[in-house]
């Protein structure tokens, strides 16, 4: 089987890491706990500490200190050392700059056209 690679249009490239960020289900999970924090655990002002989202999520915290630097790589959310510790917490811009992109990049797409016979 011969695998052909479409190029990408150069805007698309930046949603291929938010979106491979967010495919995860506990990545998207710990996502929607952070959009209000206060709901689902203790806070403080520089955000969640990661020991807080590891006993929520009942996960190793290697695993989630993984997920959490997949979530940051992909600028979903930005962290915070305070002492040996790392808070987390969303970033709001970036996920506002991100929804109206894949509104703009493929939330108009127009229907295929069928083939024809």
């Amino acid at each position: 089987m011969t695998t052909y690679e479409t190029p990408m249009a150069e805007g698309l490239t930046a949603l291929v890491e938010p979106l491979k960020a967010l495919a995860h289900p506990v990545r998207l999970q710990v996502l929607q706990w952070l959009r209000v924090p206060e709901e689902h655990f203790p806070v403080n002002e520089v955000g969640v500490c990661v020991s807080h989202i590891q006993a929520k999520t009942g996960l190793a915290q290697s695993t989630v200190s993984a997920y959490m630097a997949v979530l940051e790589r992909a600028g979903l959310v930005r962290s915070a050392r305070v002492g040996k510790w790392t808070h987390y917490r969303r970033d709001e811009e970036r996920i506002a700059q991100l929804i109206e992109q894949i509104g703009r990049d493929i939330g108009d797409i127009e229907p295929a056209k069928p083939a024809r016979p």
